[in-house]
């Protein structure tokens, strides 16, 4: 899907900015609505800025408010945000052109300023305060740096570049608020698709690199290393085999030695070889292995 792969609707819509933006600046655009009756430019006007310098606050306030609104939203409906914001938006200049025109009012810069101002609106709402600091006493918050991006380009060609700005504002607090009902639109799943199919291809993905689930996958690499190897122990091969402890199956292995050493005649050099521990080991190896029987604990140090 072309709305899943990081923030594509962003990193499209800066892009697209700076294309027609610099594919104006070559050809010298110079619209005007009334005395060409080109009028289709009252919805293509936000597709170019008219200059570099508002151009580069643009594509800023789009990468610090377009990314946080797009998580925010997600793609699907940020997408049907952005159309819903130009739409109304265009509507609402061309009803200050005419209602102004009168107090100097008669132009509006061209790029996608509204749309861009009604993001800032939903960012404001949506996206909390992260830390405060004061400048000669004033208080500010983190998000004033940008309060004095998006000020510049409202302030860049004044009365129309402030126009469109309070316009975008107007239409962003229309949309949360829902007094026109606009909110539960979405785009359809046919312009979903396609803009899969072949828009996606000209943006690019952004997928984050899958992750390990393990906490340390480096012991995977060990653990083979290992298993490739001989594995070297000092338990017997019975307990090996078995897994049980050397309690009573000691104990019993013994007595089967001793009987078979009486049946082959061998007690004779055994006993030869057997020296009587003192009491004194014997209570200390009683005390360190309390469960060991005593009769275990004697032979072990007979065998010395």
């Amino acid at each position: 899907m072309f709305f899943e792969h990081g923030f594509p609707l962003q990193r499209g819509m800066m892009m697209a900015c700076a294309l027609t933006s610099i594919a104006a600046g070559v050809f010298d655009l110079v619209p005007h609505l009334s005395r060409h009756h080109q009028y289709w430019r009252l919805l293509t006007h936000h597709l170019a800025f008219s200059n570099s310098s508002d151009l580069l606050l643009a594509e800023l306030l789009l990468y610090v408010v377009g990314v946080n609104i797009e998580r925010q939203f997600g793609s699907v409906k940020f997408a049907s945000f952005t159309i819903v914001s130009g739409l109304v938006s265009t509507l609402l200049e061309f009803m200050a052109l005419i209602l102004l025109h009168r107090i100097g009012v008669n132009h509006i810069p061209g790029g996608p300023s509204a749309i861009v101002f009604s993001m800032l609106y939903q960012w404001y709402r949506l996206i909390p305060v992260v830390y405060h600091f004061k400048i000669f006493g004033m208080p500010l918050s983190n998000k004033a740096f940008t309060y004095a991006l998006a000020l510049q380009l409202a302030l860049g060609h004044v009365p129309g570049s402030l126009v469109s700005s309070c316009v975008g504002l107007f239409v962003g607090y229309i949309y949360r608020s829902e007094l026109i009902n606009i909110k539960t639109w979405r785009v359809s799943p046919i312009a979903i698709n396609l803009s899969s199919r072949f828009l996606l291809p000209l943006v690019g993905s952004t997928r984050p690199p899958r992750r390990f689930n393990r906490a340390r996958p480096e012991q995977l690499h060990l653990a083979t290393e290992l298993g490739d190897e001989e594995v070297i122990t000092t338990a017997p091969p019975s307990v090996q085999r078995s897994g049980r402890p050397t309690g009573e199956g000691t104990e019993g292995s013994s007595m089967v030695r001793e009987w078979v050493n009486e049946l082959t005649g061998r007690t004779g050099e055994a006993a030869a070889r057997i020296r009587t521990p003192s009491e004194v080991e014997i209570t200390q190896l009683t005390s360190m292995f309390p469960d060991t029987s005593r009769d275990v604990i004697v032979t072990t140090l007979q065998r010395r």
